[in-house]
């Protein structure tokens, strides 16, 4: 798996207390009884953690953890871009 979904795993784990056995690349929040509330609650600790910008509504409890994985590193990408080329 990618590093932004351990990444994403570690912040279930540690911040939200899902046991981490329960969490696999094709789990679906709602397997793991988190609603939309919880999915804001999510994405607003990530953009802090992450330091990305993702709308509070870009996922559901029927996306996977590995789609929001790719959501972050989307999202992330276009910032380490513009870094590295403003040191440039």
């Amino acid at each position: 798996m990618s590093a932004m979904y351990d990444r994403l795993v570690d912040l279930l784990v540690d911040r939200f207390e899902v046991d981490r056995s329960e969490i696999g690349p094709d789990t679906r929040f709602e397997d793991l009884d988190m609603d939309s509330l919880f999915l804001v609650e999510l994405l607003l600790v990530i953009q802090s953690e992450f330091k990305v910008d993702i709308a509070e509504d870009a996922a559901t409890p029927g996306d996977t953890i590995t789609a929001v994985a790719e959501l972050i590193a989307r999202e992330s990408a276009p910032a380490a871009t513009a870094t590295t080329a403003e040191r440039a």
